[in-house]
């Protein structure tokens, strides 16, 4: 469970050039908790990065410690050899609903995204680099860490972790439903919203595994029979 935001998260990121909103700048959110919020509700972001090759955009698995956003991949990823060489973006974003209006062009999404500008450093330490992937671990399946077999040196030697300070970020949210012109609003059509979430599947066992489900799979499988539809 995430913990009720302090002062500090509830505190305002002051935008930079580049962090800015300009384009329906009402949606803006320039808050931690917001940004931390966002980040802790994904398990991938994407990463744009260049090379010789062109431009790229690639999805990798990521998580939050405080005030950094975490990833990590073999040594010979290409996209982690260059994000230690220049500077990067980091997007993430969450598909709430489908906006139907009552024209056409009045359509739009409603989603929580976010934007992190900066540099990635790698995490040297060697006991830093223990601890953080298995609070990578601890997000995917809390209480896992303690049962799977831990990480040996061989494995560790071959994985980078990589970190990216949050400091220069921006979110970007919106919600609720249409926004029609009022000459439209007669118009003869159904106009509201479809929700959407990201719902958990039931757990799916291993044909060789005859292990008994452990707390957080139940906890899994008990979700995915709680989700709600709304009324037409």
């Amino acid at each position: 469970m995430t913990a009720a935001a302090t002062p500090a998260q509830q505190a305002a990121i002051a935008p930079s050039d580049r962090t800015r909103v300009r384009r329906s700048a009402d949606k803006a959110k320039y808050d931690t908790a917001t940004l931390h919020a966002i980040i802790d509700d994904a398990y991938l972001c994407h990463i744009a990065f260049g090379d010789a090759k062109g431009s790229h955009c690639i999805p990798t698995a990521c998580w939050r410690e405080d005030g950094h956003l975490y990833i990590h991949g073999s040594n010979g990823s290409r996209m982690l050899k260059r994000l230690t060489e220049s500077e990067t973006c980091v997007t993430i974003t969450h598909l709430d609903g489908l906006v139907l209006a009552r024209s056409a062009f009045s359509h739009t999404m409603n989603y929580r995204s976010a934007m992190i500008y900066g540099r990635f450093e790698v995490v040297t330490d060697e006991a830093e680099r223990h601890r953080t992937l298995e609070a990578f671990m601890e997000k995917l399946a809390p209480g896992r860490q303690a049962q799977v077999r831990p990480g040996n040196d061989k494995e560790y030697a071959a994985t980078t972790i990589m970190r990216i300070p949050l400091d220069e970020a921006a979110c970007k949210v919106r919600s609720g439903g249409p926004s029609d012109d009022e000459e439209d609003m007669q118009w003869p059509v159904w106009a509201g919203v479809l929700p959407w979430a990201r719902t958990p599947m039931a757990p799916q066992r291993h044909a060789e595994c005859t292990i008994d489900a452990p707390d957080y799979v139940l906890q899994w499988e008990c979700s995915t029979t709680t989700s709600n539809r709304g009324v037409l």
